[in-house]
């Protein structure tokens, strides 16, 4: 069985130090100015409970935490991260002037509400795929919101899945579009066509040495594949990873079986990635033993929330 990053501790010592000061810019976002709804309420000390409105699992404990901890407030959570709830739960108990505690409530609900929406759906598609024995990994993309990212990320670790490369300085993937420019580059001095499979095919060992030589050992390289003959081509010039992109189910049960069975013994060591399409509905039909990831945008990409709120209560 895999094990997943919150088997070995606390996922909040995984966020940058950064993370902070995007907190402190969505609080100023939805406050620039005056806050007049706060003037109303004053300084009262109030405490607020956090209620779980509809199933899922909790994600996005620090983010919450730290829109409170920006604003002098705290909070006292009764619930653990990653633990499935139902409704109606107290989940946590928020406590500090009432001005504040309704200064971060839109905040802090947004950000936990989709957060543990990824983390749940994240989590119902490892659990589907385990079910069908498939030990694989599961990742999420780089189809992620600008600016909300690393909360994106983090409920898809909280959901039990990876990450996958978080930009395009975490690892070399060099997709079609890539692997065509080089194709087309090289053919520019003959005029010979560049976007043909032959010509595809016979680019991507030059993109993968000049990836290589640009990136050093410490990172890995992965090619986009269309086809066999590319996937034969990247693992020849030593790839990390191929990537079967939009392969029918059964090609990829093909496809992959056959570069396993190709390249076996032959001192090139390597992961079979699929992807394109992939969601709750049709992965269980991609997993096989020589299929070593699935990756999708579905479990972060339009997902649905957990419903959350907070009531207030004078103390």
């Amino acid at each position: 069985m895999a094990v997943t990053a919150a088997s070995y501790g606390d996922l909040r010592h995984l966020l940058p130090a950064n993370y902070k000061r995007l907190i402190a810019l969505w609080l100023e976002e939805d406050c620039p100015s005056f806050d007049y709804g706060g003037f109303v309420v004053g300084e009262s000390e109030a405490g607020a409970r956090l209620l779980g409105k509809s199933q899922g699992i909790v994600a996005g404990v620090p983010f919450f935490d730290e829109v409170f901890s920006q604003l002098g407030c705290t909070v006292e959570w009764h619930v653990k991260e990653g633990e499935p709830i139902t409704p109606i739960k107290h989940c946590a108990t928020v406590r500090g002037p009432i001005r504040k505690i309704l200064l971060g409530e839109r905040v802090s609900l947004n950000i936990l509400a989709r957060c543990s929406g990824i983390a749940t759906k994240t989590s119902s598609l490892v659990s589907a795929l385990r079910s069908h024995g498939w030990n694989g990994t599961l990742a999420g993309t780089r189809k992620t919101t600008p600016g909300f990212r690393v909360v994106e990320k983090y409920g898809i670790l909280v959901g039990g899945a990876d990450p996958h490369r978080h930009d395009l300085s975490s690892m070399t993937m060099l997709k079609d579009n890539h692997v065509w420019a080089c194709a087309n580059n090289r053919s520019a001095g003959d005029g010979a066509a560049g976007k043909s499979a032959d010509s595809i095919a016979a680019a991507i060992p030059r993109a993968v040495h000049a990836a290589k030589a640009a990136a050093g050992f410490s990172t890995k390289v992965e090619v986009e594949c269309c086809s066999i003959d590319e996937a034969n081509a990247a693992i020849g010039a030593g790839a990390d990873i191929v990537m079967l992109d939009n392969f029918t189910a059964d090609g990829v049960r093909t496809a992959a079986k056959q570069l396993k069975e190709t390249w076996a013994g032959k001192n090139k060591s390597f992961l079979i990635e699929v992807s394109g399409g992939l969601n709750e509905t049709n992965a269980a039909a991609y997993v096989c033993s020589d299929v070593d990831i699935l990756s999708t945008s579905s479990i972060h990409q339009g997902t649905g929330i957990v419903d959350f709120s907070l009531k207030v209560s004078l103390r």
